[in-house]
């Protein structure tokens, strides 16, 4: 079975057994298999080959495709913690064509971003509750101490992001893709500072404005339903954290750009954003058609070259590499336990969707070269100290501050 070859080079770190739709059983790998994936749909034989990337996910979502033995996070595992990278042969030539491919599949004017983030941030609040810690922080934690617990862990992401932007009561702050408002409530009952956070998903929009009210920062924190290209003014920093992944490369001038003619002449921006550590590359097809359609994490080589072009200083990079493995798993747990609820709120393909969603996220960044970066910028040399001694001064300071509750 072509199947069986092509996934034989990748079962290098224990054994699987293949049960084709025929009832055929392929063992791969050695030792005594405890995982058993079984086809349901002749199909498959070919669709995997072709396609696996695309079609794999797809099978899961409709049942077509079952795991015995154990989850589609151990199956995964099973597969990725192997040097083969099982791309099949139509995934073979769209590598090759990826970087032409990518400026059509990132082209991203207003209307289309618009649509993009509907498609993930509008469901309902009440799903993400499901998962995510207190303040709905939808981007990756800092794990600060060994052992810390997911809301402990956001907190601590939030004070480490603030302690990079020098902050001072009655600055200006932008919060660019501020998702349901936790980092910017933050930084303005932390800081005394003046945000204004944006977003392109109305129910994000609508829950940040009451989380504003509710915790009487409504005078110090505004929203509004905008995207960055369309901002004006000076502010006198800058954010954006998880946001950056939804740009596009062929954006990526104006973006900078934009930050610089935001920025006042001393300012400073932290951008908080998903990379790879390999060089360009192209989105998962399956996570670009049902998760985040026109999203792409970059390689700093593609950044960086941009951040020069636009007269801006990188002040200050640091890499968090395993970060957003721990968060991931944190999400799948606790989306797991909670699954019969989501299931109520959807049906049970959403929730398939979501657990290889969460399991393969988890897996890139564990064994396939995915990270977080945080650049620190700045339109002048001076505009932050010499040395990194006031982010560690800043974080001591903001352990006392108390944290925005969702």
């Amino acid at each position: 079975m072509l199947l069986a070859r092509l996934l034989k080079p990748a079962v290098t770190a224990g054994a699987l057994d293949l049960v084709d739709a025929d009832g055929r059983v392929h063992r791969l790998g050695s030792g005594t298999p405890a995982l058993t994936l079984r086809l349901h749909d002749k199909a498959l034989h070919r669709d995997l080959v072709l396609n696996p990337r695309l079609r794999f996910g797809e099978a899961f979502m409709d049942g077509s495709l079952t795991i015995q033995g154990g989850s589609v996070y151990d199956f995964l595992t099973l597969l990725c913690e192997g040097q083969e990278n099982v791309q099949g042969i139509l995934g073979q030539i769209r590598e090759a064509f990826a970087p032409a491919l990518r400026l059509a599949q990132q082209h991203n004017p207003l209307e289309r971003a618009r649509r993009n983030v509907a498609h993930h941030y509008d469901l309902s609040r009440q799903f993400y509750e499901l998962f995510l810690d207190r303040d709905l922080q939808y981007s990756c934690a800092y794990f600060a101490k060994p052992g810390i617990g997911l809301d402990e862990a956001q907190e601590a992401k939030k004070r480490h992001v603030a302690s990079k932007l020098l902050l001072q009561s009655g600055m200006r702050v932008l919060d660019i893709g501020c998702g349901w408002g936790g980092m910017a409530l933050y930084l303005a009952r932390a800081t005394g500072a003046q945000v204004t956070g944006i977003t392109l998903s109305a129910e994000q929009l609508a829950i940040a404005r009451e989380r504003a009210a509710k915790a009487g920062l409504a005078d110090r924190v505004r929203f509004e339903l905008r995207d960055y290209r369309e901002m004006t003014g000076t502010f006198d920093r800058i954010v954006s954290v998880g946001m950056f992944e939804h740009v596009g490369v062929p954006q990526y001038s104006a973006f900078f750009r934009k930050i610089r003619e935001l920025l006042a002449e001393d300012g400073v921006a932290l951008l908080h954003s998903i990379g790879r550590s390999d060089g360009p590359g192209a989105t998962n097809p399956w996570l670009r058609k049902y998760i985040f359609p026109g999203g792409y994490s970059p390689a700093l080589s593609e950044v960086l070259p941009e951040v020069e072009r636009a007269g801006l200083w990188n002040t200050d990079t640091e890499v968090l590499r395993l970060h957003y493995a721990q968060t991931l798993r944190h999400w799948r747990e606790r989306f797991l336990a909670r699954r019969d609820e989501a299931k109520a709120m959807y049906d049970e393909r959403f929730c398939r969707m979501w657990e290889f969603y969460l399991a393969g996220a988890e897996i890139s960044f564990r064994y396939q070269g995915h990270m977080v970066f945080q650049m620190q910028l700045a339109r002048s040399v001076g505009a932050v100290p010499m040395t990194r001694d006031y982010m560690t001064e800043a974080e001591r300071t903001f352990l006392h501050t108390p944290d925005v509750a969702a």
